[in-house]
């Protein structure tokens, strides 16, 4: 017998996103980024601050062309709890 449904929207996870310092790095901006990559200034927010639960393929492919990097140096995994 289980406790019920999971509410998936509270489900920790460890996926951490490096968008602020690969940003900080670059010297740009995120309004810039947003410029470069075709993707609204509120999705790389919510991406960057960790608010995130799913990215589309294509934005996570535009992100790294504009940055110039791999999906792995964007997004990482913390230490287990």
């Amino acid at each position: 017998m289980t406790d019920g449904p999971r509410d998936t929207d509270t489900a920790a996870h460890r996926i951490v996103c490096r968008l602020d310092t690969l940003l900080a790095e670059r010297g740009m901006t995120l309004t810039e980024l947003a410029d470069r990559a075709g993707v609204s200034v509120v999705n790389l927010s919510v991406l960057k601050n960790n608010r995130a639960r799913a990215v589309r393929f294509s934005t996570l492919t535009a992100v790294c062309d504009a940055l110039g990097c791999r999906p792995g140096d964007l997004l990482d995994v913390a230490a287990d709890r």
